[in-house]
C-alpha cells in the first residue's frame, strides 16, 4: 500500500507542477495545422509507439486531424529496418510520406532521443529531417535534455519527482496529455461516444431539477 500512495501522491505533484503554458502552446500549434490541412505524424518507440497509435484515432476522429504513425504499417517498418537500418527507418518513412513545412511531426518519449548515447537515434533522425523540410515539431517527453525538447517548436515536459519512476510516469502523462488535446474546446469537433450517450440523460435530470 505505501508504493500505490507514494505514486499515486507523485502523479498529483506532478500535476500541480505541469506547465499549462506549454500544453496550450501545443493546442495552438495543432488549431494552426489543422486550419493549414496539413498533416500530423506521431512517432514513438515501444510504449510510445502505442501511444502514437491510440493517438492517431483520436486525432482522426475527434479533432479531425489527418494523421498518421509509421509504427501501424509494421509491414513497411520492418522492411525499412531490415533494409536501410533503425536509425533511419522513421526519417526515411516520413521522406517517402512527402513530409513538408504544412506538416507537424509529433513525438511520445521517455528521453526525447540522444544519438551521442544511441537512444532512440531513429527519432533524432527523424527529427533532422523535420527541421529540414521546416515541418513543425511538437512532443510529451520526461527529461529536458533529449533531442525533442531542444528542437520542439512546443513541448510539454513531464515533470520528473522520483527518478526511480521516470518513464511510468512520463508514459501516463503522455495518455492525460493528448486526451487533453483531443477533448480541448479549440480542437474537438467530434462529440465522443459516451458523452453523447449520456447527454441526453443529463439534460432530462436537469429539466426535472429545475420544475
Amino acid at each position: 500500500m505505501d508504493y500505490i500512495q507514494q505514486y499515486l501522491d507523485e502523479a498529483v505533484v506532478i500535476i500541480r507542477n505541469m506547465d499549462r503554458q506549454r500544453v496550450q502552446n501545443i493546442v495552438d500549434q495543432l488549431f494552426e495545422l489543422r486550419e493549414r490541412g496539413g498533416r500530423l505524424f506521431l512517432l514513438g518507440v515501444g510504449g510510445g509507439a502505442g501511444h502514437a497509435s491510440h493517438a492517431v484515432c483520436d486525432f482522426r476522429k475527434i479533432a479531425q486531424i489527418e494523421a498518421y504513425a509509421p509504427s501501424d504499417n509494421v509491414s513497411e517498418l520492418t522492411a525499412r529496418v531490415n533494409d536501410d537500418g533503425w536509425e533511419t527507418c522513421y526519417a526515411n518513412w516520413l521522406r517517402g510520406s512527402r513530409l513538408n513545412e504544412a506538416d507537424m511531426v509529433f513525438v511520445f518519449s521517455v528521453g526525447g532521443g540522444d544519438a551521442t548515447k544511441n537512444i532512440s537515434a531513429n527519432l533524432v533522425r527523424a527529427l533532422e529531417y523535420a527541421q529540414k523540410v521546416r515541418a513543425t515539431i511538437c512532443g510529451v517527453v520526461g527529461r529536458d535534455g533529449g533531442y525533442t525538447a531542444q528542437v520542439a517548436d512546443a513541448c510539454v515536459l513531464v515533470p520528473v519527482v522520483n527518478s526511480s519512476t521516470i518513464t511510468p510516469h512520463t508514459e501516463s502523462f503522455q495518455a492525460l496529455i493528448w486526451h487533453l488535446l483531443v477533448s480541448h474546446p479549440k480542437l474537438k469537433i467530434a462529440e465522443m461516444k459516451w458523452e453523447s450517450v449520456q447527454a441526453p440523460a443529463r439534460v432530462e435530470r436537469s429539466r426535472a431539477a429545475s420544475r
